[in-house]
């Protein structure tokens, strides 16, 4: 984090009034978090944890020699058919945990050696996140603070994470609206995630590594190539190109495997090939993007 703890604190208050009526997202569901309705991500009031520990799982600069200190939360505000961890985004398995209890897996995740903080789907717990970070700060936590999310985020809410987040890691999944719709119930993505995208490397710049190989602040973006070239990929690759910088680190995602509801969609019921991936990494380079892998 790079501003004062009391100006956390301020930032956590400052969200924590977006729970009622819900508006940290772009969903806009408006119903009200901070009495314990549960919102279209699924959650409530307090933050919901799936699990945490060191991850090796990640990209290369996040896991160094000692991990990633991932924090896996409940819930979702999007809804992929092809969600590979669907009992935690939408079936919310997890436990609900107060903002102290949630402090003391930072702490935790620290003393284990980690390199940084990983909070995976951080976005509908952004208020108990910001107060967690406020109370382990004033004890000593310093670690990173990986923001690692879908990408349909709340410009509003970005910028109170502005000093909070050194990097950012969304997913930028699709370059069309329908096929978003379609496959995550998300209208009017291309647009949100563009728009968050540009406001996140605003804040934090190119991924910035030092001398060990190690992530300390920037953007990293995340894409996933679907079969049938159903992810957009040349339309996303053009817009980091172009929109964003040709310095963008990309993962260009290859993992894809059906899961969850995906042989709802004929096209989503088998894995990629290896030409598809490739076909990914030319237009990676094509649009000019010089970090890549």
């Amino acid at each position: 984090m790079r501003i004062r703890a009391e100006e956390v604190v301020d930032r956590a208050d400052a969200l924590a009034e977006g729970l009622s009526p819900c508006r940290l997202c772009p969903n806009a569901c408006a119903v009200d978090r901070g009495a314990g309705e549960l919102g279209r991500c699924g959650v409530g009031a307090s933050a919901r944890v799936a699990s945490f520990g060191p991850h090796f799982g990640e990209e290369r600069p996040l896991v160094g020699r000692f991990g990633s200190g991932t924090v896996f939360f409940s819930g979702c505000n999007l809804a992929c058919l092809f969600c590979q961890n669907w009992r935690i985004s939408q079936e919310c398995e997890g436990t609900d945990v107060s903002d102290a209890d949630l402090a003391r897996i930072f702490l935790r995740i620290q003393g284990a050696g980690c390199h940084n903080l990983n909070l995976v789907t951080p976005t509908p717990h952004a208020a108990s996140i910001v107060r967690a970070l406020a109370i382990a700060g004033a004890e000593g936590f310093a670690l990173p603070v990986v923001w690692n999310c879908g990408g349909c985020e709340s410009i509003e809410v970005l910028r109170w994470l502005d000093g909070v987040v050194d990097v950012y890691m969304p997913d930028l999944k699709y370059g069309d609206d329908a096929v978003a719709t379609k496959l995550s119930n998300a209208p009017g993505y291309v647009a949100r995630s563009r728009a968050a995208v540009r406001e996140m490397h605003r804040q934090v710049g190119d991924l910035e590594i030092d001398d060990d190989g190690i992530v300390r602040r920037g953007l990293l973006v995340r894409h996933l190539v679907l079969p049938e070239g159903l992810a957009g990929t040349e339309r996303v690759m053009r817009f980091l190109a172009d929109g964003i910088s040709r310095d963008t680190y990309v993962n260009v995602m290859g993992q894809y495997r059906p899961c969850h509801r995906a042989s709802e969609v004929p096209a989503l019921r088998r894995r990629i090939s290896a030409a598809e991936h490739d076909e990914a990494m030319r237009l990676a380079k094509e649009a000019g993007l010089r970090r890549f892998a």
